[in-house]
C-alpha cells in the first residue's frame, strides 16, 4: 500500500501538537518529533490532548513521550579496534528493512533493504547511497547495491523522482541526482540499465520553470513548498524572523532547495557570506548538478542505443553536449582559473569558491588546461593537513572550512586522476584516511564529517551535533584503501 503523502494525515507533521511540540522546541533535535511513532490513532490522541492539556499542571513532554515511540539509533553498540574491521560489521548494522512500516509513521515503505547513514539518520538519503555503494563493491556486496537500486526504481515508478529520504516530509524535493551513476555501477555488473525508470528521473529535473532555466538552458536546485521544512521547524521559522522584507519573500524556497543540495548549509548560496537569512539557493545554477544531469543525458544516450532507439539516442547526446558546451561558457572564469556557480537571476557568476569545481573533472568536461588550473587551486587553497576543505569561507555553517566531507574528497581524489594528477589525489586521500583513522582510535566511531584544518579536533557546525554512523565516509573510506594499495 502506498503511503498517503499530505502532511495533515500525520500528527507529527502538523497539526496543533505539531505546532507546540516545535514552536516550543521541546527537543534539542527538531526532527526527533516528526520520526516519531503515534501509539494510538490520531483522533484518539488529538482527544486525550484536549482534554489533558486544560489542567494547570499539563507537561507536554510528558505527553508526547507517553504517546510516541522514538527509534535509536543502534550503531553506538558497536565497539572495534580495527577501523576497516569497524566499517565491515557497520554495513550491517546501519541496513534497514522498511518493507513493512507503519501507516502512522513519516517512513514511506520500500521493497528492499537499505543502508543509512547512521545517527539521527534512520532513513535512506538520495546522494548518501551513492557513495555508500562504492564501499558495497569493494566489499563485495553487491546484492546490497542492487537492492539500493532497486528501491531508487521503486520510488521512481511510484512517485515520479527519487525524494531527499523515504520520509513524507522529503517527499517535495530530491537530492543531487546519482541514480545514472548509480546504475552503470549495476550496468557493468548486471547488464542492467533501468532505462524507463532514469528516463523518468530525468523528465522529473527538466521540468521547465521549477529544475530547468530554459533560458540558460541549465538546471537549479528547487523545492515548490515554501514553507518551514518539518523537521526543522524551529530553526527555519526563527531565521524567518531575522530576515528583511525581500529575503522573506523565499525564504523557504531557498532553504528547502539548499537541502535538495545537500549542501545544507554553505556560503556558497548566500548573499551575505555570513548570513544564512541571505540565502538564495533557487537564484543560483550550481556546478555539481549541472555536471550530474550532462551525466544523465550521456547515459540516456548509450542506454538508448542499447535499447534499439537511435533517434533517442542522438537526442540525448544533443542534449549532453548542449550542456557541456553552457557548463564551460557559465562556470568557467578563464582570468580566476577555477570554476564558479552562476546567478541567473543577476546573470554573473557567484564569488564564493567551493570544491563543486572539482565536478567537471570528475565527468572529464574540462580540457586538460583548466583541469591544471583547478588542481593548481585545488593544491593551494583547498588542501589541508586532514584533506580538502569545502569552501575558502569558516561561517560556523557544516558545509564551509574548516569542515571537509566524503563525497566531495572522493568526486577530487577520482577527478582529478582523470587528469593525471596521480601524486595530489593520492595526498587528499593519504590525509582524509589518517583524518578519519586518528579519530576513529580516540572515539571508537566513523563520523559524518571532519574538521581537516585541526586534524584530531570534532568538526562542529550546522543545526545539528555531529552524528556517527557513517555511510558515506564508510563508502568512500574502503574505496581510497584499495585507490591507494592500487597506486602505491
Amino acid at each position: 500500500m502506498e503511503k498517503n503523502l499530505n502532511h495533515e494525515n500525520y500528527i507529527q507533521l502538523s497539526g496543533e501538537i505539531f505546532e507546540k511540540v516545535q514552536h516550543g522546541h521541546l527537543f534539542k533535535d527538531s526532527k526527533l518529533f516528526v520520526d516519531a511513532i503515534p501509539l494510538d490513532d490520531i483522533q484518539t490522541i488529538h482527544q486525550k490532548y484536549c482534554d489533558e492539556s486544560k489542567r494547570s499542571n499539563f507537561d507536554l513532554k510528558a505527553f508526547i513521550q507517553n504517546h510516541f515511540t522514538f527509534q535509536a539509533a543502534q550503531e553506538e553498540h558497536l565497539v572495534c579496534d580495527d577501523m576497516y574491521a569497524y566499517i565491515e560489521k557497520m554495513w550491517d548494522l546501519l541496513t534497514k528493512d522498511f518493507n513493512d512500516t507503519l501507516l502512522v509513521s513519516s517512513l514511506i515503505p520500500l521493497p528492499k533493504p537499505h543502508i543509512v547513514p547512521g545517527g539521527r539518520f534512520q532513513e535512506i538519503y538520495y546522494w548518501d547511497s551513492f557513495f555508500v555503494s562504492l564501499g558495497l563493491i569493494e566489499s563485495k556486496r553487491t546484492y546490497q547495491l542492487e537492492n539500493l537500486i532497486e528501491n531508487f526504481a521503486h520510488l521512481i515508478r511510484n512517485y515520479g523522482h527519487i525524494p531527499n529520504g523515504n520520509r513524507i516530509y522529503y517527499y517535495t524535493r530530491s537530492q543531487q541526482p546519482y541514480f545514472s551513476l548509480l546504475v552503470s555501477l549495476l550496468d557493468e555488473e548486471k547488464g542492467l540499465t533501468y532505462f524507463y525508470e532514469l528516463k523518468k528521473e530525468y523528465d522529473f529535473w527538466m521540468q521547465d520553470g521549477a529544475h530547468f532555466i530554459a533560458s540558460e538552458g541549465l538546471n537549479r536546485y528547487w523545492d515548490p513548498l515554501n514553507l518551514p521544512r518539518p523537521e526543522s521547524y524551529f530553526e527555519d521559522t526563527q531565521l524567518y524572523q531575522q530576515a528583511n522584507p525581500e529575503e522573506k519573500q523565499d525564504l523557504y524556497h531557498h532553504i528547502r532547495a539548499s537541502c535538495e543540495s545537500g549542501w545544507d548549509f554553505s556560503s556558497r548560496f548566500f548573499r551575505d557570506k555570513h548570513a544564512l537569512h541571505s540565502i538564495c539557493t533557487c537564484e543560483i545554477l550550481p556546478i555539481d548538478l549541472n555536471c550530474l544531469i550532462y551525466d544523465m543525458e550521456i547515459r540516456l544516450s548509450i542506454f538508448s542505443k542499447k535499447h534499439n532507439k537511435p533517434d533517442l539516442a542522438d537526442l540525448y547526446n544533443k542534449q549532453a553536449q548542449k550542456r557541456k558546451e553552457a557548463i564551460n561558457r557559465y562556470f568557467w572564469n578563464e582570468n580566476k582559473g577555477f570554476y564558479f556557480d552562476f546567478s541567473w537571476k543577476e546573470k554573473k557568476q557567484t564569488a564564493a569558491y567551493s570544491l563543486a569545481a572539482v565536478f567537471p573533472l570528475f565527468f572529464h568536461l574540462a580540457t586538460q588546461e583548466q583541469a591544471e588550473a583547478v588542481k593548481k587551486q585545488i593544491e593551494n587553497a583547498f588542501l589541508f593537513d586532514g584533506g580538502l576543505i569545502t569552501t575558502l569561507e569558516e561561517t560556523g555553517q557544516q558545509w564551509d572550512s574548516p569542515n571537509g566531507w566524503a563525497p566531495l574528497q572522493y568526486i577530487a581524489v577520482k577527478g582529478l586522476s582523470n587528469y593525471g594528477f596521480k601524486d595530489l589525489a593520492k595526498t587528499i586521500a593519504k590525509r582524509w584516511l589518517m583524518t578519519n583513522e586518528l579519530l576513529f582510535k580516540k572515539t571508537g566511531k566513523i563520523l559524518e564529517k571532519y574538521d581537516v584544518m585541526h586534524p584530531g579536533k570534532l568538526a562542529s557546525g550546522g543545526e545539528y551535533e555531529l552524528q556517527e554512523g557513517f555511510g558515506w565516509t564508510n563508502g568512500v573510506a574502503v574505496n581510497f584503501k584499495k585507490f591507494l594499495c592500487n597506486n602505491s
